[in-house]
C-alpha cells in the first residue's frame, strides 16, 4: 500500500509542477512583451486550464498529511512562512487574473501583480526544493531549524532556476496555443530559456556535489539513475530541432520531458530519503489502516475522476487560441 501512495505522491508533484508550472511561466513572460494585446493573448492561452492546473498542488499537500503526517508536519514547520508567501502569491495572482481585463487603465498594476505573483510563487517552490537538498535540522521527528534556515545561497540558485524553467514551460506552451506575433516571441525566447537552463542545471549539481560528495557514491551504486540525465539530453536536442524548424507542441512535449528526467534524477539521488539526511520513507509513512482507509476514497475516486479530469479539458480546450475574443 505504501508503494501506491508514493507513486500518487510523485505522479502529483510531477503533474503540478509541469502543468502549473507552465503556467507560471506564462505569467513571468509578461515582462518580455509590454504590448497589451500580446498579454491578452497570453492569457487566452492559458485561461481555461490554470485554476485546474493547482488542483495538483491541493492533491500532493492531502497525499503528504494523510498518508505521510511526518513529512507534512516538518515541512509546515521548516517552511511556514515561504509556504505562506507563496499562498498569498498565488492567491493575488488569481485576483490579478480577473481583474486586469476589467480595470482600464489601471491594467498595467494587475498585469505587474499577476507577473510579480507568478514570479514569487515559483521562487519560493524552488527554493524549498534547494533547501531540502541542503538538507532539514530534523531533531526527534521535528524540525529544529529557525525560520530563515531555509534561505541559502543554494536555495536563491534553485529559487531563480525553478523560475527559468518555469518560463521555458511557459515558452514552450506558447508555440503550441498561440499565433503570430506572440508564437514567434516564444520561438525567439525558447534558445536563451534553454541554455539558461542547463547553466543553472550544471551549477546545481556542482553546488549539491559541494554540499554532499555522497552523491556521487549513490550514482554509482545506482546506474539506473544514467537514464534521467540521457532522457533530459534527448529531449535538449529535440526542442533545439523544434525551436530550429518552429515545430509547435513539440518544444513542450520535450521540455516537460526534461523536467521529468531533472525530477527522476532528483528522486532517485536522494532514495530513500524524502527529507535527507533524517528521514526515510518508512519512518514518514502513516500506518496500514490509514493508507488503506485513504486508497478506498482519494486512491479509489477522487485520484482517477481529477485525472480524467484534467485530460478532458485539455482535450476540449486543444488548438490555438483566437487573441480577438475574450478568453472566457
Amino acid at each position: 500500500m505504501m508503494e501506491f501512495w508514493v507513486a500518487a505522491l510523485a505522479l502529483t508533484i510531477f503533474l503540478y509542477v509541469t502543468l502549473d508550472g507552465f503556467d507560471l511561466g506564462v505569467g513571468m513572460l509578461f515582462a518580455f512583451d509590454r504590448r497589451q494585446n500580446s498579454r491578452n493573448h497570453m492569457i487566452s492561452a492559458i485561461a481555461p486550464v490554470w485554476d485546474g492546473n493547482e488542483t495538483w498542488l491541493v492533491l500532493t499537500a492531502t497525499i503528504l498529511f494523510g498518508a505521510f503526517p511526518l513529512i507534512y508536519s516538518i515541512l509546515l514547520s521548516a517552511f511556514y512562512l515561504p509556504l505562506v508567501l507563496m499562498l498569498v502569491a498565488l492567491i493575488f495572482r488569481g485576483v490579478a487574473f480577473e481583474f486586469r481585463s476589467r480595470a482600464g487603465a489601471l491594467a498595467s498594476v494587475w498585469d505587474f501583480a499577476f507577473a510579480a505573483g507568478s514570479f514569487l510563487a515559483a521562487f519560493i517552490q524552488g527554493a524549498t526544493i534547494g533547501a531540502l537538498v541542503e538538507g532539514l535540522k530534523v531533531v526527534g521527528g521535528r524540525y529544529a531549524g529557525d525560520a530563515f534556515a531555509w534561505l541559502s545561497p543554494f536555495a536563491v540558485l534553485c529559487g531563480l532556476g525553478l523560475c527559468i524553467g518555469y518560463m521555458l514551460l511557459g515558452a514552450s506552451w506558447l508555440t503550441y496555443k498561440t499565433q503570430d506575433d506572440v508564437q514567434a516571441l516564444a520561438f525567439r525566447t525558447l534558445p536563451w530559456l534553454l541554455a539558461a537552463v542547463l547553466l543553472f542545471i550544471a551549477a546545481a549539481f556542482v553546488g549539491a556535489l559541494a554540499i554532499d560528495l555522497e552523491l556521487l557514491r549513490r550514482w554509482t551504486e545506482r546506474p539506473v539513475i544514467f537514464i534521467f540525465p540521457v532522457i533530459g539530453a534527448i529531449a535538449c536536442l529535440a526542442l533545439s530541432v523544434a525551436v530550429r524548424w518552429r515545430v509547435p507542441l513539440l518544444p513542450f512535449l520535450a521540455s516537460v520531458a526534461i523536467f521529468g528526467a531533472a525530477f527522476g534524477t532528483l528522486a532517485v539521488s536522494f532514495y530513500p530519503y524524502v527529507i535527507p539526511p533524517a528521514v526515510t520513507l518508512d519512518e514518514a509513512v502513516a500506518p496500514q489502516s490509514t493508507l488503506a482507509f485513504m486508497f478506498w476514497g482519494a486512491g479509489i475516486f477522487v485520484l482517477p475522476i481529477t485525472i480524467v479530469y484534467t485530460l478532458l479539458v485539455y482535450f476540449i480546450f486543444k488548438g490555438k487560441v483566437n487573441p480577438e475574443q475574450e478568453h472566457y
